[in-house]
């Protein structure tokens, strides 16, 4: 985990489906998805742009989701307790 707070919000620009976009998720999602990433040998615009491809709603809400859904099932791209 980086320093500071976990819980406050970074916004930050990423590539999603060849379009940048902001987007707004606590730190601990975004490092959470970096890890998701480097595990699955990913860049954080491709995880990002799968995640995009399967939402119904909102990105950020989806991404959040997508970080619990990992933990939860403990797979290949999930991050150890």
């Amino acid at each position: 985990m980086s320093d500071g707070d976990p819980t406050r919000l970074r916004k930050r620009t990423v590539t999603v489906s060849g379009h940048q976009t902001s987007i707004s998720l606590e730190e601990a999602f975004w490092e959470a998805l970096k890890e998701i990433a480097r595990r699955r040998e990913l860049s954080i615009n491709a995880l990002v742009s799968e995640v995009d491809s399967t939402r119904s709603g909102n990105l950020s809400s989806a991404l959040r989701v997508f970080v619990l859904t990992e933990l939860q099932r403990g797979g290949p791209g999930s991050i150890p307790e």
